[in-house]
């Protein structure tokens, strides 16, 4: 499979710049269902950084093998799509996969499944450095393809990021 030219040069920097790092990375993906997985992947090279990848597409994945906590998922205000899942789902995969930077994606990719106050193109992004967990929220447009390659291009920039931040090059 081929990527599209920024996704593609996304993924190459990230396999270039965590290697020679010496840094190695994780994916726990939900709406991408692994494409940022299959973006680094594409890359020759990319074994010597990427860890592996969890795609957490059923609530029960994301309890069972990520370790989301259930009162997260199960209440209404929070749910799959939310800060506090995104954090939970990155901290699973550095853990399970023994990753120093690991990224989450999680949201609605459509056309359906929106909910109140998470239209189609609600993206919760996780981001764990050294065991510390952040996330980000972001709102795409397009069609549910636009969205997935959208949040997979940002997915790929918040490893870079992170490995930025862990080689001493990020701010």
């Amino acid at each position: 499979m081929s990527y599209d030219e920024p996704i593609g040069q996304a993924a190459s920097c990230l396999v270039h710049e965590a290697d020679a790092a010496g840094l190695t990375c994780a994916c726990a993906e939900s709406c991408t269902g692994g494409l940022v997985s299959g973006a680094i992947t594409a890359v020759s090279g990319s074994s010597a950084v990427l860890r592996g990848g969890v795609v957490s597409y059923a609530v029960e994945v994301k309890h069972d093998v990520l370790g989301v906590d259930s009162a997260i998922l199960d209440d209404p205000a929070l749910g799959a799509v939310s800060a506090e899942c995104a954090e939970q789902m990155c901290v699973g995969a550095a853990r399970l996969l023994k990753a120093d930077v690991a990224v989450s994606v999680t949201g609605i990719a459509g056309p359906t499944g929106a909910e109140p106050g998470k239209p189609v193109g609600t993206v919760w992004f996780g981001l764990c450095v050294g065991g510390s967990a952040r996330s980000q929220l972001c709102h795409f447009e397009g069609s549910r393809d636009e969205v997935r390659g959208q949040a997979v291009l940002h997915a790929l920039g918040l490893l870079r990021e992170g490995v930025a931040e862990l080689s001493g090059k990020g701010e």
